[in-house]
């Protein structure tokens, strides 16, 4: 975290906003998810700051990417060549893109019209090499009694304890984010090892890459502005109760393998205060509502925390033992 990052007057920036060309690249993998992927596109064509271009990458399915380019002949549709994956595709995105800033969007989200305007304010401070935004949940069935909002990352969004103003952060969340081509450049793009693949459980690449730039450019910055804003499709299946609980496992072994591979300072550094000060808190939120707003859900959201903090922990302690040497070996 940079302490020298300022935020920027926005009234000044208005002139410099269309100097600035991005690339919006979205990834998608599969047509059960076409009419998601038909609202994220025309939210990025309906921004208030109009993209250089969109590039759409499609992972390992030929008749997908050919739907696509009939649906859409003014975007950039691609095919991963290399192996199946997130990480793959983004970086298939990235060597396509022409833009100053790479944005990425994900195919279940839609952003609001003044996603990338806002985005661009952070990148008129030369420090600034990555900007992440805030992530809504829009829920498949209604948002469960008894999940935590200290949990909304289990469901890829915005989560209690992230700031409420732009702010120097360790990482930004992968659904809605974006870097500096130049940082792709110097230090390559998203660690393949990483990312999900089908059902594979070990993510975070998106945490791996900007603890490599941090620690590339200790005096840069990457910043969360909650301004910058997208809506993520959250499906009942990732309602239930053993989807929360894997996904907190995974995200242990995904920190597990990260750490290995940047280091467990930096790839721990966030975690140690949402542990200490973030859950507890939730914890006492949860049991309070119980006790005193008579809201049963109160006591499952407190216990949902801790449950979700052990599975968590226990993920990461199984791929410490042995784990992540084989989730390292997984690319070969």
């Amino acid at each position: 975290m940079s302490p020298n990052w300022q935020q920027p007057n926005r009234s000044s920036l208005r002139p410099e906003l269309s100097a600035v060309d991005v690339s919006v690249v979205i990834c998608t993998c599969s047509s059960e998810r076409w009419d998601d992927l038909v609202a994220a596109i025309e939210s990025v064509q309906s921004q208030t700051l109009r993209p250089l271009e969109i590039v759409l990458v499609v992972d390992h399915d030929r008749g997908l990417a050919q739907r696509a380019r009939e649906r859409w002949a003014d975007l950039s549709v691609v095919e991963n060549a290399s192996d199946r994956g997130v990480s793959n595709a983004r970086n298939t995105g990235i060597e396509a893109a022409k833009g100053e800033v790479v944005a990425f969007l994900d195919d279940d989200a839609v952003a609001e019209p003044k996603w990338l305007e806002n985005m661009l304010l952070a990148y008129a401070e030369d420090s600034v090499i990555g900007v992440g935004g805030s992530i809504a949940p829009l829920w498949n069935g209604g948002r469960p009694a008894w999940f935590p909002d200290e949990f909304g990352w289990v469901v890829g969004c915005t989560y209690t304890g992230l700031p409420d103003r732009p702010t120097a952060v360790r990482n930004v969340i992968g659904t809605n984010m974006s870097f500096r081509r130049d940082v792709f450049g110097a230090i390559g793009g998203f660690e393949s090892r990483l990312g999900r693949v089908g059902t594979s459980p070990i993510g975070c690449d998106e945490t791996e890459l900007c603890v490599r730039a941090r620690q590339r450019w200790p005096e840069r910055s990457i910043v969360y502005d909650p301004r910058v804003r997208v809506a993520h499709r959250v499906t009942a299946r990732r309602r239930q109760w053993g989807y929360f609980v894997s996904r907190c496992y995974a995200e242990g072994r995904s920190k597990a393998v990260v750490a290995r591979l940047v280091g467990s300072r930096d790839a721990l550094s966030s975690e140690f205060g949402y542990a200490t000060r973030v859950l507890p808190a939730g914890v006492v939120r949860g049991v309070r509502d119980a006790l005193l707003r008579s809201d049963r859900a109160g006591w499952a959201r407190a216990g949902a925390i801790v449950v979700g903090f052990a599975a968590t922990v226990a993920g990461f302690a199984a791929a410490r033992i042995g784990g992540s040497e084989r989730a390292l070996s997984r690319a070969g």
